[in-house]
């Protein structure tokens, strides 16, 4: 996924009301983005940090900013990295990876949905069909937490609605479907595992849907200021 223009770059002034980011720019002009990522965003909002961001032409949008890439450091020390935070983005990535036969454990689809309505109150970010083949419903997770170099974790905060997209992909399982969750890694890392003592529910819930069938997956993802691609798996830890 390349990005459309190059990114501006500037300094990180504040995050706010989680949506918002007062940012000022390597110009010297100080301005307000929009923040597409409803996490903690533990470690990565610290004031002074570089950060990069696309901005829309579109004259209807109130901030036309939007902060992309943030350059950060695992919080107990090790190498930075610039690491993706727009949330938006993951789904984008696997729609492009889902086209190019890239994600080699769902090449076999002929049809590929996004949001489709499922279970009791969700949508699945894709679903898979093909003809002989049980569907797969497909979930999606952005990843930007790393405590420890290499080690990339979620959730970063409480995680209500992904523990409850856990037991809607389980009850898949038990009728007969395909179930897997894919959590993109948007920074270099070499494991990923879920952040137990952050939201305990969340692993409770991940745990439940990996007994009852549910694949669990992770991938990193290269960062660069002109793109962001999925790059390779990466071992999941129990």
């Amino acid at each position: 996924m390349k990005f459309e223009k190059p990114l501006a770059s500037g300094r990180l002034l504040r995050r706010y009301k989680r949506f918002l980011a007062d940012i000022r720019l390597d110009d010297g002009s100080e301005i307000t983005a929009h923040v597409a990522n409803p996490g903690a965003m533990l470690g990565l909002d610290v004031q002074g940090a570089r950060v990069l961001l696309s901005r829309s032409d579109n004259p209807k949008r109130k901030l036309p900013y939007s902060w992309e890439i943030v350059e950060g450091a695992p919080m107990h020390g090790g190498a930075a990295r610039l690491v993706g935070v727009n949330t938006a983005q993951p789904n984008r990535l696997v729609a492009e990876a889902l086209a190019t036969g890239s994600l080699a454990p769902f090449r076999d689809y002929a049809h590929v949905r996004p949001e489709v309505r499922y279970g009791e109150a969700s949508r699945v970010d894709f679903l898979l069909s093909g003809e002989g083949r049980a569907p797969c419903y497909l979930e999606v997770k952005n990843v930007h937490l790393m405590r420890e170099d290499g080690l990339a974790e979620f959730p970063d905060c409480k995680a209500a609605r992904s523990a409850r997209h856990m037991r809607e992909l389980a009850a898949m399982c038990a009728q007969g479907a395909r179930a897997a969750l894919v959590y993109v890694v948007q920074m270099q890392a070499e494991r990923f595992a879920v952040a137990a003592d952050l939201d305990p529910t969340y692993a409770a819930a991940c745990h439940a849907a990996r007994e009852a069938g549910v694949e669990i997956h992770a991938w990193r993802c290269n960062v660069t200021t002109e793109a962001i691609t999925i790059a390779e798996p990466i071992t999941v830890m129990e």
